[in-house]
């Protein structure tokens, strides 16, 4: 990657990360760091200013979308709020001679330790919470689901991956980014509706479509709100 900056003609400029690689076209890109441009590695420079000029309204928009988008990192301190099958909650840490239990009380999720002005501490204890309620959860859902659709789930887990929410497999396994149980119950059952009906269609289908509007028929909708919902999600790391 190199950095690049450019010019546009009222005197504003725009910042973005240059990849030279093997292909033919121009390709931008708005990721959390900025502007990236894919181009070709022989690429003339006055060619690519041309379309990067072209290209600056859509550019400006979409860096204005990402910057009113933006959710700051999570800081694993007291008073940090935090969302649990769609509540919003509290980080409370309080200083104990001892380990305990993170436990959720009311509006507050207590972690109280010796350690509780260690933030890699507290997350771990935190994450480790959040996947324990994650599991029977999920478990429960997929279990019901599975019975009402007369078929056969041979196991349910947890991922840990940053661009997929759930996965299903030739072998009926069912994997469920754990992050989602911060998510609404709506949209927890709509994911998992989702990776269900792929025991039916193992594909995208029309008549995958089909299956997972029998199962969830509101999944446009839950759709764009989990969309919408992904940044908070993803603050946990």
């Amino acid at each position: 990657m190199i950095d690049q900056v450019l010019q546009l003609p009222d005197g504003q400029t725009i910042s973005y990360q240059l990849d030279l690689r093997v292909r033919r076209t121009i390709g931008l890109k708005i990721t959390a760091e900025g502007l990236v441009v894919h181009a070709p590695k022989r690429i003339n420079a006055t060619q690519l200013q041309q379309v990067l000029l072209q290209k600056a309204s859509w550019i400006q928009q979409k860096l204005a979308l990402r910057e009113n988008n933006h959710v700051s990192p999570m800081q694993w301190v007291d008073g940090e709020p935090l969302m649990f099958m769609g509540q919003d909650i509290v980080l409370s840490l309080q200083h104990h001679a001892t380990n305990k239990a993170v436990v959720l009380q009311g509006n507050q999720l207590l972690v109280r330790s010796p350690q509780i002005d260690q933030q890699a501490f507290v997350a771990r204890k935190v994450l480790q919470w959040f996947a324990q309620q994650a599991l029977p959860d999920f478990k429960r859902r997929v279990e019901l689901l599975a019975a009402q659709m007369g078929e056969k789930v041979t196991g349910v887990a947890l991922s840990n991956a940053r661009s997929r929410w759930g996965s299903c497999n030739s072998r009926r396994q069912i994997r469920l980014n754990w992050r989602l149980i911060q998510a609404p119950p709506h949209i927890i059952q709509y994911v998992i509706c989702h990776e269900m009906a792929h025991l039916k269609e193992m594909n995208h289908s029309a008549r995958f479509y089909a299956v997972q509007a029998s199962l969830f028929p509101n999944h446009v909708q839950a759709e764009k709100e989990l969309k919408a919902l992904s940044a908070i999600l993803h603050r946990m790391a």
